[in-house]
């Protein structure tokens, strides 16, 4: 019975995190900030090219993903 409930409560984290991407998604015009278009993301334009390197962008993806990763083990304790 523990394989089955620990795999309901995945089930369950899995749905919400996708219910909150996907509201970020719809919702994400409305928003003060745009994901890719922080102050601190390279943008380097030339007359034949462009270099875009969104690393604030970056930093806080990984911010956010670390922080579930925490949240998630906390909860399987």
């Amino acid at each position: 019975m523990g394989i089955f409930r620990e795999m309901g409560r995945m089930f369950i984290l899995i749905g919400v995190l996708f219910i909150a991407i996907g509201l970020l998604l719809f919702f994400g015009a409305k928003l003060p900030f745009r994901l890719g278009q922080l102050p601190g993301d390279i943008v380097h334009r030339t007359k034949n090219g462009l270099f875009y390197f969104p690393v604030v962008s970056c930093l806080v993806v990984s911010a956010v993903i670390t922080l579930l990763a925490w949240l998630m083990s906390l909860i399987r304790k």
